[in-house]
């Protein structure tokens, strides 16, 4: 049968877990990761959204011949890519119990 108590409460807790996720989102969008390759000749810097904020290269990089400078740029921000995936979806589910179950969420 339908009991309006608990659709109540369930409306509630979805709303609540809607704010969470906001705040969340919010707090991806202030979320600053780090990566480097070479050694630290290659420094970037991207937010929770994956947007590039800090491209950093050492002077001593830039003798290098132009496909190594590429390589380790697109290593670096690969790397910071995956670390910012990463910390999006455990924040993610931290904030929706599991209920995500392992979901991998787009942009997330």
């Amino acid at each position: 049968m339908f009991n309006k108590g608990n659709m109540s409460k369930m409306l509630k807790q979805a709303q609540q877990m809607q704010k969470d996720i906001e705040n969340v989102q919010n707090e991806l969008d202030e979320l600053q990761i780090n990566s480097e390759s070479g050694g630290g000749l290659v420094q970037v810097t991207i937010n929770g959204k994956m947007e590039l904020l800090d491209l950093n290269l050492q002077d001593e990089i830039l003798t290098e011949e132009k496909e190594i400078i590429e390589d380790l740029i697109i290593s670096a921000v690969n790397n910071a890519i995956s670390k910012a995936q990463d910390e999006s979806q455990n924040r993610m589910n931290s904030v929706a119990g599991g209920m995500l179950g392992g979901l991998k969420v787009p942009g997330m």
